[in-house]
């Protein structure tokens, strides 16, 4: 019997066949224009299908693949034209990316031909004036969402909008009468007409978000620019507090394991109120017995329900400056999800054994349900551990104070095992961000952790850990947390730089973990170290989510997975509905025949929106950091040079802060990017110095020869490390971060 194709597969079929007589035909004609008639003529196009032989010629146009001029139709292969999209622009210039190899291009802004950031656009070469790839704008294929956020301004008597994305190119705006603005207002505009020149576009403002000034408000701008917001639908809501008011039903105390008077209790921040975790431990005669114990949001949050839509939708809460945007309503994740002291509270436990060297020797899931003891907060614990904690403090913790010293003893011995298998001992430094009662960011000071933070993060490792290996072990579908090995060109990059430092480089044919390690532990203590820890974090691959055990490089471990917080990550809410079928009974096979596909998307979706996530976290992030240097205008700061562009260089405070001196804030003079500068380098003011054949130090300097500001590795310009100063003067570190972040205000 023969299946009939329905009347939309046939012109698919017909649109297809098209498209290879097209690419065929043009291929053949080279560089020779096809006319459209001939071109129609050749394809042998019937009265009937006319439609689909346009619809070929429409597809292939948009994706980059055939160009049309006036004399005809020609393949881009021919022109030598490709596929790109816009990155970002200036008023005189703009930078493209090709789609199929990352390459960043130039294009003058004569030839961006109105391309708007995002944008995909037809690009080809030009001759280059700097040695770097050039380009011009050929045709905008597809353009970007028509809304942007930006700073209104006025110029030349009329009110215009700066686009974040769009450094210093204007857009005219058309009249609302339904929204009133003014000059220096942060707003959503959204394109109505786009022109071939950028003057030529016009905007109209949508909504204001207030004075561009406050970070608070260009914080907003951005989230609301990506569709994220902190409100939840009202079914969302409805569903979480509906099963928020429910108390826990009589069969769950009968089927789950009952911990509640086994001593557990949890360890956060004084501020956390979502608390999903909670700790148990004692001493066995061969070494150890860990409880993790993890609030069961899958119980709660059901496949296909709304609350999942919409915490798939999200994929992770975010956190910046003083706020988050949760991936669960606070009715679950600060109410019955939350692991509150002295009230039941369903979990889902790992429960280890380990042996006196802290090696994993047996591991089980239980569902279970507990009643912790104390609700901890890392500062008190500390106090414990040091010695230092007040008699009210030890009473506080007097139910779990057994545990703590267990506790401290088995991170030891895990951190000392961890650096044994080779792990880097990469680190970072996070922002602690202190506002004053206005909301106005008034410092920045490096995030400290202390002796409660690394056992916490010791513990979730362990229960993360084995929940990856049971996964692998089993043959189950999971979302396992992935880190790949560091790709060739970062890590010929890292070694050219290891070198020109007089650093030792170990053999790379094979990265291993054990290979950074060496190369931080040769550095450390030296005044090297800040900058080869900076190279050694950027040589790293990115993490991401998968449904294949790859292997995580950075911890050195073979199995790994997010299994501790699934009230903030959707990750871990898919691995606990796949444990928990596992230790239902259920087989393998059952198992991958419902969540096989499941794992895969969830894998891509959280994937996607963890990058989201890092990067709106960071931008926000950056807006409060400008708020807070914009008050310290003119004082100079110690600070390494963390970034070396074409206009310019960034530079690293203590406190965390990273901005950049653009080129035009130098003394005066015609400046230059000496090819031996590199990122890490440290700069120092040296005044009255000038190069010679036998000076090696790769310098920037101004058009008299003398070098005003020198540029070079820490071998090379001994006393950098002691007297490196940035001087801030006339603004440009501030005006350099709002560069970095965006223009307009703090901007975003």
């Amino acid at each position: 019997m023969t299946k009939q194709t329905t009347a939309p597969e046939q012109a698919r079929n017909s649109v297809a066949q098209y498209r290879k007589k097209i690419m065929v035909i043009l291929a053949k004609s080279g560089r020779t224009p096809v006319r459209d008639a001939e071109l129609a003529a050749q394809c042998r196009t019937k009265k009937g299908n006319t439609a689909n032989y346009q619809a070929a010629l429409a597809e292939l146009m948009q994706e980059g693949k055939i160009f049309h001029r006036r004399r005809g139709f020609l393949s881009c292969d021919a022109l030598h034209y490709f596929v790109g999209s816009i990155t970002r622009l200036s008023r005189t210039f703009g930078f493209a990316r090709r789609a199929d190899n990352e390459e960043e291009i130039f294009i003058p802004g004569k030839f961006l031909c109105g391309a708007m950031p995002q944008d995909v656009v037809l690009l080809h070469y030009i001759p280059s004036r700097s040695g770097k790839p050039e380009g011009e704008v050929i045709d905008v294929l597809q353009a970007a969402d028509s809304k942007l956020t930006g700073t209104v301004l006025m110029q030349e008597g009329s009110l215009m909008l700066l686009p974040d994305t769009m450094a210093k190119t204007p857009i005219r705006l058309k009249e609302n009468p339904d929204v009133s603005y003014q000059e220096g207002d942060k707003v959503l505009a959204e394109l109505v007409s786009r022109g071939t020149r950028h003057a030529e576009h016009r905007a109209m403002v949508r909504h204001v978000f207030g004075n561009a000034q406050q970070a608070s408000v260009c914080a907003k701008a951005m989230l609301t620019l990506r569709g994220i917001t902190p409100e939840f639908p009202e079914a969302v809501l409805q569903q979480a507090q509906q099963l928020a008011e429910t108390p826990i039903a009589p069969e769950e105390y009968q089927n789950r394991l009952d911990l509640r008077q086994t001593p557990i209790f949890t360890i956060d921040s004084a501020s956390s109120k979502d608390l999903d975790d909670a700790v148990s431990i004692s001493r066995t005669a061969n070494g150890y017995q860990l409880g993790v114990h993890i609030a069961d949001v899958s119980h709660y949050v059901r496949p296909k329900s709304p609350l999942d839509e919409e915490a798939l939708n999200r994929g992770t809460s975010i956190y910046y400056a003083d706020q988050v945007v949760p991936m669960l309503p606070k009715s679950l994740s600060n109410g019955i999800c939350s692991l509150n002291p002295q009230e039941d509270r369903l979990t889902f436990s790992a429960l280890m054994e380990l042996n006196q060297q802290g090696e994993l020797v047996s591991y089980t899931f239980r569902k279970s349900i507990i009643r912790s003891a104390v609700k901890g907060v890392y500062s008190e614990v500390n106090a414990i551990l040091d010695g230092s904690a007040s008699p009210e403090l030890l009473e506080k913790y007097q139910a779990v104070l057994h545990m703590i010293p267990v506790m401290n003893e088995l991170c030891d011995i895990r951190m000392a095992q961890r650096k044994r298998r080779g792990a880097p001992e990469i680190e970072t430094t996070e922002s602690a961000l202190l506002f004053n009662e206005n909301g106005i960011c008034v410092d920045v000071v490096p995030r400290t952790r202390g002796k409660s933070e690394c056992i916490i993060e010791e513990m979730m490792l362990l229960a993360n850990e084995a929940a990856a290996k049971l996964a692998r072990e089993k043959g189950l579908p999971f979302v396992y947390r992935i880190h790949e090995t560091p790709s060739p060109e970062k890590i010929d990059n890292l070694e050219h730089v290891l070198l020109r430092m007089g650093l030792e480089v170990p053999n790379f044919t094979a990265v291993k973990p054990g290979h950074l390690a060496k190369i931080l532990e040769q550095a450390k203590g030296s005044p090297a170290y800040p900058v080869v820890n900076i190279m050694v974090l950027r040589s790293m691959a990115k993490a991401a989510y998968a449904p294949e055990p790859i292997g995580h490089f950075g911890l050195a471990l073979k199995d790994y997975a997010h299994f501790t917080s699934p009230i903030r990550r959707y990750p871990d809410l898919a691995i606990h509905r796949i444990l928990s079928a596992w230790c239902a009974g259920r087989s393998a096979e059952a198992i991958e025949k419902r969540y096989g596909a499941f794992a895969g998307q969830a894998s891509q979706r959280s994937s996607d929106t963890e990058l989201q996530a890092i990067m709106v976290e960071r931008d926000c992030e950056d807006c409060y950091k400008a708020e807070y240097m914009a008050q310290h205008l003119g004082e100079e700061f110690d600070g390494i040079v963390s970034g070396i562009s074409d206009f310019g260089f960034y530079v690293a405070l203590p406190n965390s802060v990273e901005g950049m001196v653009h080129v035009s804030m130098l003394p005066e003079g015609e400046w230059f990017n000496d090819d031996g500068i590199e990122k890490g380098d440290v700069i120092v003011s040296v005044d009255g110095v000038k190069p010679t054949d036998d000076n090696k130090i790769p310098q920037i300097i101004n058009n008299s020869g003398e070098a005003q500001h020198v540029i070079g590795q820490p071998e090379q310009i001994q006393q950098a490390f002691d007297a490196r100063r940035v001087a801030v003067g006339e603004q440009g570190f501030v005006e350099g971060l709002q560069k970095r972040v965006g223009v307009g205000g703090l901007g975003i």
